[in-house]
């Protein structure tokens, strides 16, 4: 039976905790055996969010464990105890396979187990991770990230992706897809898919290129230009890019390219329309050009998409 133990203390944020523990503590119906001995391990009692957990061992359990999981960290500029790192440490050395969900990978990076590793964390924290620790190589820009022994992945729902991922690779799909199936959860998500795809909009509702944000969107299916959006803004195609530029942080082009990015995933979920219908509606053209653009702003490509978050399918 694979030992499986969770680094807890205090400070650490309840629901990527909770969650890991419903995913690997729920034998699937049979489906796996032997499934997993978890653990969760700590120096004493922890408080998680509004809530005290008694532990299951301590923390020398942790070099005794197949695997081991550190959760996210809630504060980021806390200090980590020492008795949490040297465990962790010890932990690695023993050859456990180290997984951090969230900010647990601040833990990880800490103790130096990831220097030299391409990893991710929540996209809030990728740059204070990456000017703490220059040795690690940090990708902001994907769910989770498998270096074999050594695993990360983003906030909140991503961490049930690397959960699922580790199911997979330990038991199969279909033992994965099983777990999925119970938590109501897409069964499986690649881990280079983007975190999100953002959608830069005005913070003031009264700035002048809010109207012609909502002209553009009408027309995602037309070919269009900076010119042809200075133009119905009656700006100097400078000024627009100006303006655009304090309103949304983006470029009038690099906006439209979200936004037609958008209206690609929301037909590929929601219509059973063909890609090149879509890339039509979306304003690419071709198939090929909404492919190339789609794997590069969201990690996968727009079959594999579809795949994941096809849900109702009209006529």
């Amino acid at each position: 039976m694979s030992t499986l133990a969770f680094a807890a203390t205090d400070g650490m944020l309840h629901y990527e905790l909770a969650t890991a523990c419903e995913i690997f503590t729920r034998d699937p119906s049979g489906l796996a055996d032997p499934w997993y001995n978890v653990a969760i391990c700590a120096s004493g009692p922890v408080r998680i969010g509004r809530f005290q957990i008694e532990p299951d061992a301590g923390f020398d359990q942790l070099a005794r464990a197949d695997t081991v999981i550190i959760p996210a960290l809630d504060d980021v500029d806390a200090e980590i105890p020492a008795a949490l790192l040297d465990a962790v440490r010890t932990a690695h050395r023993a050859g456990a396979r180290m997984v951090s969900l969230c900010t647990g990978a601040f833990v990880l990076a800490e103790v130096g187990i990831l220097d030299g590793l391409r990893v991710t964390t929540h996209w809030a924290h990728t740059d204070a991770l990456a000017a703490r620790y220059p040795r690690v190589k940090v990708d902001p820009d994907v769910l989770y990230v498998d270096n074999g022994q050594v695993l990360a992945s983003a906030g909140k729902a991503a961490a049930i992706d690397l959960c699922l991922h580790l199911i997979r690779r330990d038991h199969g799909p279909s033992v994965a897809n099983a777990v999925a199936r119970r938590m109501v959860v897409p069964p499986h998500r690649a881990g280079g898919q983007a975190q999100f795809v953002a959608t830069p909009v005005p913070a003031r509702e009264d700035h002048p290129i809010n109207g012609l944000l909502s002209w553009a969107m009408k027309r995602l299916d037309h070919r269009l230009t900076v010119e042809d959006l200075a133009r119905q803004a009656n700006m100097s195609s400078r000024n627009l890019g100006r303006q655009f530029k304090a309103a949304t942080g983006t470029t009038p082009l690099q906006w439209l390219l979200i936004q037609r990015i958008r209206r690609a995933q929301d037909l590929l979920e929601n219509t059973d329309r063909g890609i090149d219908f879509i890339a039509q509606a979306a304003g690419m053209g071709t198939a090929t050009t909404l492919r190339r653009h789609f794997q590069a702003a969201v990690g996968v490509s727009p079959d594999a998409y579809r795949r994941t978050f096809a849900g109702a399918k009209p006529a």
